[in-house]
């Protein structure tokens, strides 16, 4: 909830097994998430920070009668910034030099990937479809580099690799591929062993391949061109015809007024099945028949309500004829824009929008504050605890106190709850807790907020018991050993007296540089990298800077960018990403966006000729 394309039904809540039965399901959940979790970290890991926000606004809704539209693509922190901002004018503007776009780029890939020419609008979030697959070929017992199609011995396609070592030998790799993809098995010991783990009835000799559009041809750069030079709706839409992955939510606006939305990506039609678990390869059973047509993805345009608004949640609902995921986020964020654009008591501008980017409101606020701070303490110390938290409101401000509080607070109390039941056993290698909560990687993920939410109605639900205790926990004392833990380790580290407490000074954003940053040698270390600063919010919060238990709340993932469109004045726009324009430790430019960054300021993103050499600090003129 809420769902993109207005008009589709909310996506409806599945039946939960009742506790018993998901107690009982333990033994068999602990090696399949083992295996699931060594998948996830081969291809990148779910929670590597793909999210996203973005909205446009129609100029019903605006002080100037004309779209705003607003970005910020949401990535693992890094530094360099993966952004660059730029704009490409050719002069004069021509069939033969069509370029005159303003935006953010990709190091290394042509055009403008976010921002505006001198017509139209667009911004990204990642969709999150189901486009990977994994088949279990069924391999010849004689000739391991055959797999069986239909009935038959096929060969596969053999890769020799050869990676050159720094300091060693270089090591030759020798790469398989079926008709489905890379034989993934070949490199992890979990996938070589899936018959440990797993009641498919596999074959005597198998491998596990991957189908993924990602690895597949692909134009998108095609796309971002056209894109750059796109007139109006029809040659957006047109432009978005050659994407393929990775799949995102496109919003758009223009000079006429218009705003609108589009899903472009190569999105598979299965022949039966949905892609959740690994599927015989060696029939046709279960192949990608075809990709979902791009008429048929979904797309709005000029919608009723004068907006649009993704941040990674469904895209439609359950009458739509196609499946494009199973997994949508849980639409915290989106909620809590839709919440702030309806209920404006005047029309938005571009400070409205800057002020929802920077929005710290967590959701879990409303749902646990009333029930701790309602409950009974032997230890008076708690109760005044208590007592700071229920004045909070419930915003992950980075100067706050209470918020520090909540998320110690929240930290333990997914701990306390789950852990007991998730020990990993003497022979498991992780916890199991992280693979199936998340905890280990992004503990306030949208899908621990919806657990919470539903567990803290049931008091005595058999969750909350510690299973390591002779006696029965219910959900209070649950919430009081959490309290005491939050309380204990805030004390520990930032001082007995909570006016000396804020969540920024737990929760920090440090660059670290991708090269010279993880070097090892500290006096180099400090040259290259920067921080920590200072920051609010956290994840599943608009402002979303997430983080893990792992790392003591400091900054894993966060708004990569952020970027304001003003359709009455391209002038008037506004952008920022997170560390500097310039990679060079030593240049002004290196670092001097990231305090503007934390604090949720901006900077102009000019548009016009005369504005641009009006500001500009330099001039580099090349010359053939």
């Amino acid at each position: 909830s809420p769902v993109i394309v207005p008009g589709a039904p909310t996506l409806e809540r599945a039946d939960a097994p009742s506790p018993e039965a998901a107690l009982a399901l333990l033994p068999d959940l602990t090696p399949l998430a083992r295996r699931a979790a060594a998948l996830d970290a081969l291809l990148g890991g779910r929670f590597s920070g793909l999210g996203s926000n973005n909205w446009v606004v129609a100029g019903d809704r605006t002080a100037t009668g004309m779209p705003l539209l607003a970005n910020d693509p949401h990535l693992g922190i890094q530094m360099p910034s993966i952004w660059y901002a730029n704009g490409l004018h050719c002069r004069p503007v021509s069939q033969a030099c069509r370029f005159n776009v303003v935006g953010f780029s990709f190091a290394g890939a042509p055009g403008v990937i976010i921002g505006h020419n001198d017509r139209i609008a667009w911004g990204v979030t990642n969709v999150g479809p189901d486009v990977q697959d994994l088949y279990i070929e069924r391999i010849n017992p004689e000739n391991p580099n055959q797999y069986e199609v239909n009935g038959e011995w096929v060969d596969m396609e053999i890769i020799q690799e050869t990676i050159q070592v720094a300091g060693g030998d270089p090591v030759t790799v020798t790469l398989r591929y079926t008709r489905h993809g890379p034989v993934l098995s070949d490199f992890d010991e979990d996938l070589a062993a899936l018959d440990q783990t797993t009641d498919l009835d596999l074959p005597a000799t198998y491998a596990v391949s991957l189908r993924w559009t990602a690895l597949e041809p692909d134009l998108i750069f095609q796309s971002v061109l056209r894109l750059n030079m796109a007139r109006n709706w029809e040659e957006f839409r047109d432009a978005l015809r050659f994407w393929g992955a990775p799949s995102q939510n496109f919003v758009y606006a223009d000079l006429e007024g218009n705003i609108g939305y589009q899903m472009p990506g190569k999105v598979p039609i299965r022949a039966s099945g949905d892609g959740l678990l690994p599927v015989p390869g060696w029939t046709d059973d279960y192949e990608w028949v075809s990709f979902i047509p791009f008429d048929d993805l979904p797309y709005t345009f000029n919608p009723d309500q004068g907006y649009v608004v993704t941040a990674n949640n469904a895209v439609v609902g359950p009458e739509y004829p196609y499946l494009i995921s199973l997994g949508w986020d849980y639409g915290y964020r989106a909620r809590r824009i839709v919440e702030r654009i309806e209920r404006a008591t005047r029309p938005l501008t571009v400070e409205d929008m800057r002020a929802i980017q920077g929005d710290n409101f967590n959701a879990m606020g409303p749902v646990l504050v009333p029930l701790v701070s309602s409950l009974a303490y032997e230890d008076p110390r708690l109760s005044a605890m208590a007592d700071l938290l229920a004045g909070w409101d419930f915003r992950n401000d980075a100067d706050s106190a209470e918020a520090a509080l909540f998320n110690a607070f929240w930290h333990h109390l997914i701990l306390a709850t789950f852990g007991d039941e998730f020990q990993p056993s003497e022979d498991e290698e992780t916890d199991v807790t992280a693979q199936i909560l998340g905890t280990d990687d992004i503990p306030s993920d949208d899908r621990a907020f919806l657990v919470i939410e539903r567990l803290v109605e049931q008091p005595d639900n058999p969750w909350w018991d510690d299973v390591s205790t002779p006696e029965v926990e219910d959900r209070d004392a649950i919430l009081r050993r959490a309290m005491a833990a939050a309380v204990e380790e805030l004390e520990s580290r930032l001082g007995a007296d909570p006016a000396d407490w804020s969540w920024g000074a737990l929760h920090t954003a440090t660059f670290v540089n991708q090269t010279l940053g993880r070097s090892g040698v500290t006096p180099i270390e400090a040259l290259f990298n920067r921080g920590p600063f200072p920051t609010g919010g956290g994840a599943s919060i608009v402002n979303a800077t997430g983080w893990d238990f792992k790392d003591g709340y400091e900054v894993r993932w966060l708004p990569s960018m952020r970027m304001i469109i003003d359709l009455s004045d391209f002038d008037r726009s506004r952008a920022i990403h997170t560390t500097g324009q310039s990679g060079h430790a030593f240049h002004p430019h290196y670092i001097d966006m990231a305090p503007l960054w934390a604090r949720v300021e901006d900077a102009p993103l000019l548009w016009s000729e005369a504005a641009v050499q009006a500001a500009a600090e330099a001039l580099l003129v090349l010359e053939p």
